[in-house]
């Protein structure tokens, strides 16, 4: 038994703890179990280093040649007839598709519709305004407008996780 300095005048004492042996069977449990966690991490961490990360790109055939181009790239899509025009801030593409088939493809990549005629890519959009019967005016990255309709007003909220005072804006 030990004295503690505070612990006498509380009435109190302290039996010392010496370290107990190695080959003692909780040391040597406690060890493999710590061991085993470490092998187990280990082989998680060469698994999921092995993987190889898909890159995000999509395949346009245009001009006899297929781009490999992101999506985060693409702007905007316009129909125009049985073609769609992919619009980038530096150039674009004509392809031979339709607006409802580009819809459902690159919706996955956070493109919504606001005219039955325009798709946009939502993180490219920078303002939203009201027109004078209904409609609003979006204006994309690079300055381009686009007529938001009354259809497709609805899509609006998509583009942003929260809306704070537009209440009256969007509930037109």
């Amino acid at each position: 038994m030990k004295d503690l300095p505070g612990a006498r005048r509380a009435g109190m004492r302290f039996e010392e703890i010496t370290e107990e042996p190695v080959n003692t069977p909780l040391r040597a449990s406690v060890h493999s179990v710590a061991l085993e966690r470490g092998q187990t991490i280990a082989e998680f961490r060469a698994r999921s280093e092995a993987l190889p990360v898909k890159p995000i790109k999509i395949a346009i055939k245009t001009k006899g040649k297929i781009l490999l181009i992101h999506p985060g790239d693409i702007l905007s899509v316009e129909a125009e007839g049985n073609y769609v025009l992919l619009r980038r801030l530096a150039d674009s593409y004509l392809l031979r598709e339709s607006i409802s088939t580009m819809a459902d493809k690159l919706q996955a990549y956070g493109f919504i519709r606001i005219h039955r005629s325009v798709l946009v890519n939502a993180s490219a959009v920078e303002e939203i305004h009201p027109g004078t019967t209904g409609e609003y005016i979006l204006r994309i990255a690079g300055g381009r407008e686009y007529m938001v309709s009354r259809t497709y007003k609805s899509n609006l909220r998509s583009l942003a996780h929260s809306w704070i005072g537009t209440d009256s804006f969007m509930h037109d």
